[in-house]
């Protein structure tokens, strides 16, 4: 690459560990400027810690992060981030628009030019995922899907260049999953961003893109689909046999006869849930 582009992204020999657990042992990849990246694997992987570790909230125990080229920061506003949605909007009484300002508050910027250009940036964000009638109305008036829409106006405040989405599409039905995907993409396309989008099942991205990055049992592999998810790849990331079938253009990636996100979701408060929630809190403003 030349130096006029570093990369997007790149981890380079990375090892996080998180409660005295290896998440990610010796990790290497790089994400191109512009890539759709999709972030799998079981509960427990490590999609959060990893997100976190791209965030500066997570210090790498060995390796390094580089985000466009600069070693990873706390507070990078060239990063938007989207946590794990938190079920307590639905009661919020507060207006879309008011939500979206409140994230203001954490970029630097804001405290410097207040008013004008935050409100700016607020309308320019509102605007580009398509939100502007919706700022008007309380959160808890939203569909999750809608919801999914202010926040992701949230992470696009500042213009970033990286967009780390932590699982937007838990709780949505299939049809809020397909719409925030999508919307996603437009944006991505439009603003010609990276985006790493982590998700519990590979289908609703399928159509979306460019690359996976399947992450199981310390490794990290980052391909295109046909490459990551097959047979002899994830069953080494899985250190167990693993079979892919495609029905009509769906993958399932299955572990004996059971399709293994359904597995997941079985385990759903699995550790890597209860220890990222405590994580979150800690760093919460």
């Amino acid at each position: 690459m030349n130096a006029v582009a570093p990369l997007a992204l790149e981890v380079d020999r990375v090892t996080l560990e998180l409660g005295g657990r290896v998440i990610l042992n010796d990790a290497s990849f790089a994400v191109k400027n512009g890539e759709f990246i999709g972030v799998l694997g079981p509960n427990g992987a490590g999609k959060t810690t990893l997100i976190r570790a791209l965030l500066g909230l997570v210090p790498v125990a060995s390796g390094k992060i580089r985000v466009h080229g600069e070693t990873v920061m706390r507070g990078n506003p060239s990063i938007g981030y989207m946590p794990q949605i938190r079920s307590g909007l639905a009661n919020r009484r507060v207006l879309g628009r008011d939500f979206v300002a409140m994230a203001a508050d954490g970029h630097h910027w804001a405290l410097l030019h207040r008013n004008a250009s935050v409100r700016q940036d607020v309308e320019r964000v509102l605007e580009l995922v398509g939100a502007t009638q919706l700022a008007a109305r309380p959160l808890s008036e939203l569909s999750g899907g809608e919801r999914q829409r202010l926040l992701l106006a949230q992470c696009l405040l500042g213009n970033p260049h990286l967009l780390l989405l932590d699982e937007p599409l838990i709780s949505l039905d299939p049809r809020h999953q397909t719409g925030v995907v999508e919307l996603v993409r437009r944006v991505q396309r439009e603003l010609n961003i990276t985006v790493l989008f982590s998700a519990h099942e590979l289908n609703p991205l399928l159509n979306s893109l460019d690359r996976v990055l399947y992450l199981g049992n310390g490794r990290a592999a980052l391909g295109t689909v046909d490459k990551v998810i097959s047979k002899p790849v994830l069953s080494k990331l899985y250190g167990s046999p693993i079979d892919v079938m495609r029905v009509n253009g769906r993958i399932f990636v299955m572990s004996g006869d059971v399709e293994i996100d359904k597995l997941d979701h079985a385990h759903e408060e699995g550790e890597e849930h209860t220890h990222e929630h405590v994580h979150h809190h800690g760093h919460s403003k």
